[in-house]
């Protein structure tokens, strides 16, 4: 029985090496998310020989209130576009405190679905997303 080839393995196999570096981001390390400022650090990555692979985010949901819960999911949601519009393949929440994990999850999972139109998986540390 023969496998017919998997869209990576068709795009693997055209592909030749590269002499980029890929490197890991911090969400703390950029100065903001508008597109101006991304653009250039995109550009001065590349000319150094950078490529972001990743975007880290640390994320504190210590507020029982549906507000305070909607803003942190709306600067997640910023940072998300973020690390696609620099075109990283993941972009790594680590939850650091959450009050109230029912509140939180439909707002990761809205978060996640965010991700994947926007083309970068979402990975999800310190909470689980679909219990």
């Amino acid at each position: 029985m023969s496998t017919s080839p998997t869209h990576v393995e068709n795009a693997v196999a055209a592909c030749r090496p590269s002499n980029v570096e890929p490197v890991e981001l911090t969400a703390s390390s950029l100065s903001t998310t508008a597109p101006d400022y991304l653009r250039e650090l995109k550009g001065e990555l590349a000319a150094e020989g950078y490529q972001p692979a990743e975007l880290t985010v640390s994320a504190r949901f210590s507020e029982d209130c549906s507000i305070a819960t909607q803003e942190e999911a709306d600067r997640l949601r910023d940072l998300v576009r973020a690390g696609a519009f620099l075109g990283v393949g993941v972009v790594r929440v680590d939850i650091e405190d959450v009050s109230n994990p029912e509140k939180v999850r439909p707002a990761l999972s809205a978060l996640e679905e965010r991700a994947r139109r926007e083309g970068v998986t979402l990975s999800v540390d310190g909470l689980d997303v679909s219990a």
